[in-house]
């Protein structure tokens, strides 16, 4: 059975909006993946809250992408990575530039490369955070208007690099919006409708 790492933060973890707890299986997009996929494909899920993807993380390795993935990578065997993550780079404390960030990402999804040379990766841009919902929201102290407004250019730089690396892309703002609870994670209509849409891609992906 070919298997699937779905590596990402807090909205692959299934983070529910506001309330801090954790979706069920059945409910978060990881889970709703491996109940499309049936004996096809075995998910693998390994999304954690806070994680950046190449910032150096002072909660520690587990939340440092760059750091954490290389463990995933060399304890067994990919056929497909899904990369979801980036969101958490852009907080107010870490203040990357747009190109620090684009290298950041290409840093990671060179790892990927270089430990799983023969895994298909698909590459998820976030989605656009929403600026009401974070300054109501919980996560006001993380993030502010300089986030909102870079998290708007991710598209551009999420297809640039997927292109450049020969990675599928699947930009989560053309098929979910996060939710005004938080401005940062997704309802569980939202999860539904991310499984349906990666499901479709790897099935083109295979």
């Amino acid at each position: 059975m070919k298997k699937i790492l779905c590596f990402g933060d807090s909205n692959t973890y299934g983070f529910i909006p506001q309330s801090g707890l954790r979706y069920d299986k059945n409910t978060r997009w990881t889970g709703i993946l491996q109940s499309l996929c049936r004996n096809e494909l075995e998910v693998i899920e390994a999304g954690c809250n806070n994680r950046t993807a190449f910032i150096d993380n002072p909660a520690g390795i587990e939340q440092t992408g760059y750091k954490i993935l290389p463990k995933y990578l060399k304890a067994e065997y990919f056929d497909i990575i899904i990369l979801a993550i980036g969101v958490n780079d852009l907080q107010l404390f870490f203040k990357p530039t747009l190109k620090e960030f684009e290298q950041g990402i290409e840093k990671l999804i060179k790892i990927t490369k270089d430990l799983s040379p023969n895994a298909k990766i698909i590459l998820v841009c976030p989605s656009k955070l929403d600026l009401a919902g974070i300054k109501s929201g919980v996560f006001s102290f993380q993030f502010d208007e300089i986030s909102v407004e870079k998290s708007y250019h991710l598209p551009q730089i999420y297809k640039k690099l997927a292109e450049k690396h020969a990675c599928k892309l699947v930009d989560l703002n053309e098929i979910a919006k996060v939710s005004p609870l938080d401005g940062l994670h997704f309802s569980a209509e939202s999860h539904k409708t991310i499984a349906e849409n990666l499901y479709k891609n790897l099935k083109q992906t295979i």
